[in-house]
């Protein structure tokens, strides 16, 4: 078999590796690829679907794993024997359901939103226009596998005026999402090793550690974030933390505990941090929390961080701050891997940065998101008898903890009915305990001050029905 002709979304939010995955797996378990049909070389692939060959590499893997396919030494891949399921399956006649349609809400509290009413148009257009003005054919040649040099200056100048972080332009790798990030860094580390993560999660990171078959463990929290004695006794070598504002909870990791960390990291050779710093330009309390980054004198954290958060999620720049031995690492493994970000879009956001336009973004939504958290707060007052607010001095999301003796799903479905969106911190949960108080997330930054006055008023009559 020379190609595989599958339809690929790259707007949709499963991974390009997991729909290659998914289309293949699908042809095997239909019997449309028989068994012993030898499957297109990764490089063939990639080059046929248009896409990295590391992302087609990713989906081989997941099939090796699940054994649906096996590799050959200097042969290829071919299909296992998967004869049994897909005859099960053919035996089957499923009966043709009506698609579901999805729930409508009037207001959406979602945890992740960005206000997109505040995107910088004008200067956008702006920068766009300069950029494309002129005939510049680099423009459109392959640029530096890790991001344009001058766009990684400015990253780096970026985050060490605002986070703290030290690193040179050389340490920093440009890549579209957070996703393709960490892929990147599996590509770097190896898969031998075990990930803590901090429970309850960023879900989204876990899933991708699994989904690149990494051995996963969930770490409790206290009120200073992750238990480094619980980190210790779960053997795990590389700590996966949100130190300065982590989510979903919204604690903020005081220096004793970042110290002890890095402590934990310097008592093993192969150990590491991975500190993801998505959201820390919303403070509403105080100076912006320093990166744990800008603490490690020894090159044992890798930083990520984001800009999809602060300017708009299909932006899809993200990048990581790699130690040096780790960057060593990526220039030996990885050095062939070309950049996912246009050369034009990398321009753009460099020029965003250095001409100030990013700076004055950051102050425009940090005036809004802060006017939009203090009518949240004060919309919540007289629910203070039944519930209790956490999480509230950053971040774009509050917690609200309850005790008027409704489940967590109750309360999720009271506020379904009048048509508004909660989420349940249960959803966050790597494994539960038993002993979890119910509570749900509210975000603001999607809804204006009247939808957030409204919904609220709505709210209380349904937590006290």
């Amino acid at each position: 078999m020379n190609e595989l002709t599958m339809n690929l979304k790259s707007h949709s939010k499963i991974p390009l590796y997991e729909q290659i995955y998914g289309y293949i797996k699908t042809d095997i378990q239909s019997g449309r690829i028989g068994y012993r049909e030898k499957l297109p070389s990764t490089r063939a692939l990639s080059k046929h679907l248009e896409v990295s060959r590391s992302t087609v590499e990713l989906a081989y893997e997941q099939l090796l794993s699940e054994g649906y396919i096996e590799a050959e030494p200097y042969r290829g891949y071919f299909v296992a024997q998967t004869e049994e399921l897909y005859c099960f399956k053919k035996e089957r006649v499923q009966p043709t359901l009506p698609k579901e349609e999805k729930k409508k809400y009037r207001y959406d509290f979602s945890p992740n939103g960005v206000d997109l009413r505040s995107f910088p148009y004008n200067a956008w257009r702006k920068l766009s226009k300069d950029i494309l003005m002129d005939d510049r054919t680099e423009l459109f040649r392959s640029g530096d596998s890790k991001g344009e040099y001058g766009f990684r200056e400015a990253i780096g100048s970026y985050l060490h005026q605002a986070r703290g972080v030290n690193c040179s332009p050389d340490q920093i790798i440009v890549g579209a999402g957070s996703d393709y990030i960490l892929m990147l860094l599996s590509m770097v580390l190896g898969k031998e090793h075990r990930i803590a993560f901090e429970d309850p999660a960023y879900k989204q990171a876990y899933r991708m550690a699994n989904a690149l078959s990494y051995e996963t463990v969930p770490v409790s929290l206290d009120k200073n974030g992750m238990m480094v004695s619980a980190l210790e006794e779960s053997g795990a070598d590389i700590a996966y933390v949100t130190p300065s504002h982590q989510y979903p909870t919204g604690t903020v990791m005081p220096i004793n505990r970042r110290m002890e960390l890095l402590r934990w990291a310097l008592k093993g050779e192969g150990r590491y941090i991975v500190e993801d710093d998505y959201d820390s330009e919303y403070r509403y309390k105080g100076k912006p929390i320093p990166a744990l980054q800008g603490y490690d004198a020894h090159e044992k954290v890798v930083y990520l961080g984001t800009f999809s958060r602060s300017v708009a999620p299909a932006i899809r720049l993200s990048y990581m701050v790699l130690p040096q031995p780790l960057m060593e690492e990526y220039e030996r493994k990885n050095g062939f891997v070309h950049t996912t970000v246009s050369k034009v879009d990398q321009l753009i956001m460099q020029r965003f940065l250095e001409e100030g336009y990013y700076e004055r973004h950051l102050n425009k939504t940090r005036a809004l998101y802060k006017s939009r958290h203090d009518l949240l707060l004060d919309g919540l007052k007289p629910m203070s008898d039944i519930l209790t607010v956490s999480g509230e001095h950053a971040g774009v999301h509050l917690l609200l903890t309850f005790r008027n003796g409704m489940t967590e799903g109750e309360l999720i479905k009271r506020a379904a009915k009048e048509e508004i969106r909660v989420y349940g911190l249960s959803d966050y949960r790597i494994r539960e305990t038993g002993e979890e108080k119910p509570t749900i997330l509210l975000g603001y930054a999607n809804l204006t001050e009247e939808q957030i006055r409204d919904a609220v008023k709505i709210l209380e009559g349904c937590f006290r029905r």
